[in-house]
């Protein structure tokens, strides 16, 4: 996948959101601030034309928070979010409703995400009557050709939701996603509520309709497997804050942040003898509310050193396509290379 500036359709830097919390009575007498989870600190990416950036992370990260922000259905409170070379913050009427088209998303529960009251050919059929994809005359025949490209029986039009499985809904949030020709998909948490054995299907049927349409795809999940067999880049989320991005082979084989490590080693293994038995993180994952200073991992990172609890490491290259937020700067080479563990803790 070629990361030429001029093959880039998404650009996030520095991008905040914060989510207020109640103010009690008690702490506005004291003059104490009201608090805030911090759902993004700072985060930056490009997403290339065609490709699949896969973002994965803990429960709590702040993977859905930054789907929503690049769907536009939060905004940013700090940073810049760029599509196309438009800031989308800036983009209102026909601007923002093209936007809204081109930039879909599929959300994570199959159950909730379509209107129970509406059969599958009025939602789909919504959509593309919303943005005037087609002419009236044509919507029944698009319907149609919706149903076959994601392998729905055409006898799902006079159906309502409650009628299908949950794989099979979130085929018919595929279809209605894919009603408006959009250029980029971001799926967010796409599988998580289904059974293993239907994510598969999803995840090969995600993977040819990308290859079909050309289409660009942002895959937000916790599921290690799934990510590395459908991403070309992979984007590691740690504390609202992106620690390390590559291509997906590379950040597997050969991570440059003690974080991806311990996501890695904190997977399931099936070989008992591959099974690692090193202490990956420790302790808990601080509080969103009041996030650590310095290196937001720092407090339960085995290489922690004086630096990484008071500067925070900023995202900086590993290789020609692989940046890392780390202040060991050779974390993660082979054994045998000049460390700067030792370094570090000299400074």
């Amino acid at each position: 996948m070629t990361s030429s500036p001029n093959n880039v359709l998404i650009s996030a830097m520095e991008v905040t959101k914060g989510f207020p919390l109640p103010h009690g009575m008690l702490q506005q007498l004291a003059g104490k601030p009201r608090p805030v989870v911090h759902a993004l600190n700072g985060v930056t990416f490009q997403l290339h034309r065609g490709e699949t950036l896969g973002i994965v992370g803990e429960s709590g990260c702040g993977k859905s928070t930054l789907a929503r922000c690049l769907v536009r259905l939060l905004d940013c409170d700090e940073g810049r979010i760029w599509y196309d070379g438009q800031d989308i913050a800036m983009l209102q009427g026909n601007a923002r409703r093209d936007f809204n088209r081109r930039v879909q998303m599929i959300f994570q529960d199959p159950y909730s995400s379509l209107n129970p009251r509406m059969k599958v050919g009025e939602i789909i059929g919504e959509a593309l009557s919303v943005h005037k994809m087609r002419p009236r005359s044509e919507i029944p025949a698009r319907i149609a050709e919706l149903l076959e490209l994601v392998r729905l029986p055409q006898d799902s039009v006079n159906r309502y939701p409650h009628e299908f499985s949950g794989g099979q809904r979130q085929r018919i949030g595929i279809a209605r996603a894919l009603a408006v020709e959009p250029e980029v998909l971001v799926a967010d948490e796409l599988v998580s509520a289904l059974d293993v054995s239907v994510q598969a299907q999803v995840v090969n049927l995600l993977l040819q309709l990308q290859e079909r349409l050309g289409l660009t795809v942002v895959f937000v999940a916790h599921d290690l497997r799934l990510v590395r067999h459908i991403s070309h880049r992979v984007a590691v989320m740690y504390l609202g804050k992106i620690v390390e991005i590559g291509p997906t082979e590379e950040l597997f084989s050969a991570p440059r942040h003690p974080y991806t490590r311990a996501l890695l080693d904190a997977a399931p293994e099936l070989d008992p003898s591959r099974r690692s038995r090193t202490v990956a993180a420790r302790g808990e994952l601080p509080s969103p509310i009041n996030p650590p200073a310095g290196c937001l991992f720092h407090t339960r990172c085995p290489h922690a050193f004086d630096r990484c609890s008071t500067e925070r490491p900023v995202l900086t290259e590993r290789g020609e396509t692989h940046r890392a937020a780390c202040h060991l700067t050779d974390f993660g080479l082979p054994a045998g290379a000049p460390t700067a563990i030792s370094e570090a803790n000299s400074i």
